[in-house]
């Protein structure tokens, strides 16, 4: 059967399988948990998806049928979920749009139901895919936080030189003594940019050296890796925790002073840490998510290829880069200072006439 409409013709299922919103999210989220089984997903990002399917069935309504949904329905759903207040957050804790979703929250929200949409479509479960006349969206860009964007050069620079600076005041005990393990948090996370999940998953036998060069060999999303060499003040530092750590046998390359692994949490106290040795002028909180971005934004800022850079985050595709390069103040001027094609020449005489 097809529609036609004009000289174009959209070809239509044969016949439609008319599940219920809730017995499609149902087969849906479990061929998502059953992806990480086989490594295309991650359990983190499969959750991820799961939770968000949850939400859409509840304020899509379980009962209705997923084909008889249409772009309008979708977009009332998708403004719900913006006006619903986010469950993370302290019932206590101020915010600064009462009841609102995050920006961030909202297209990721909107990334999960365009999925389950997809799928649907592909299988038989909708004629038409209502995501094709969904028109609310959020401004993903403009929505991160302060703390999730990239720090601008002088505040990353006054973060790593803290992290290269001994402590004022070290641990009076010396099994508590961390201030190595810090720094090489800080600096892996400001110059590598790795998720903060596959670094408190990394383990010691990770690293290895190749002709003289230290590389970190990072297991990320879906099962894939990726080999990146550290800078080699960096590797320095990886090198003298090496031997303040000598005596520990766990595998884990980041542990606590009590010997367990760290948490995403733990590496966030860390980088609280570290900014308050970092003077007041060039001192903003950020996460380690924020790092992520630091690390793009400066490196395709210095001009380092964008097919490098994608390799060093660990994306499959370059458009993704798009999402973690952030603006920097005064970059356009200083681009337009050292324009490439007027660098060799002396200052360009006025044209004759």
């Amino acid at each position: 059967m097809s529609v036609g409409t004009g000289t174009v013709s959209i070809m239509l299922p044969a016949q439609v399988n008319r599940l219920t919103v809730e017995e499609a999210a149902d087969r849906y989220v479990d061929l998502v948990r059953a992806k990480t089984v086989t490594g295309a997903l991650s359990p983190a990002t499969a959750e991820v998806y799961a939770r968000d399917v949850t939400t859409f069935v509840r304020l899509a309504g379980p009962g209705r049928v997923l084909d008889d949904l249409t772009g309008e329905d979708v977009d009332e759903v998708l403004l719900a979920f913006a006006r619903k207040p986010d469950e993370r957050r302290r019932a206590d804790a101020p915010r600064k749009d009462e009841g609102v979703q995050s920006a961030a929250s909202q297209a990721r929200f909107r990334r999960s139901v365009s999925a389950l949409f997809k799928h649907a479509a592909s299988v038989g479960w909708v004629q038409l895919n209502p995501m094709a006349t969904a028109s609310v969206t959020a401004r993903e860009r403009g929505g991160l936080r302060a703390e999730r964007r990239a720090l601008t050069k002088e505040q990353a620079e006054g973060l790593i030189g803290a992290a290269r600076s001994p402590a004022a005041e070290p641990a009076r005990r010396r099994d508590q003594r961390t201030d190595i393990r810090d720094a090489l948090i800080v600096l892996l996370l400001a110059t590598l940019g790795p998720r903060v999940s596959e670094l408190v998953r990394a383990n010691v036998e990770d690293f290895y050296t190749n002709d003289g060069v230290r590389y970190w060999r990072i297991f990320g999303k879906g099962g894939k890796t990726r080999d990146v060499p550290l800078p080699r003040d960096v590797a320095a530092v990886f090198d003298a925790y090496l031997v303040v750590r000598a005596a520990e046998r766990d595998k884990a390359l980041l542990l606590s002073w009590r010997g367990r692994r760290l948490a995403r949490g733990d590496v966030q106290a860390v980088i609280d840490r570290m900014q308050q040795r970092v003077e007041p002028g060039r001192r903003r909180s950020v996460t380690p998510h924020g790092l992520r971005h630091t690390t793009a934004t400066h490196l395709l800022a210095d001009g380092t290829d964008m097919d490098a850079v994608r390799r060093v985050l660990g994306h499959s595709d370059l458009s993704t880069l798009g999402r973690y390069r952030d603006e920097l103040p005064g970059e356009l001027e200083v681009a337009m200072r050292s324009h490439p094609l007027l660098r060799d020449g002396d200052t360009p005489s006025p044209p004759h006439g």
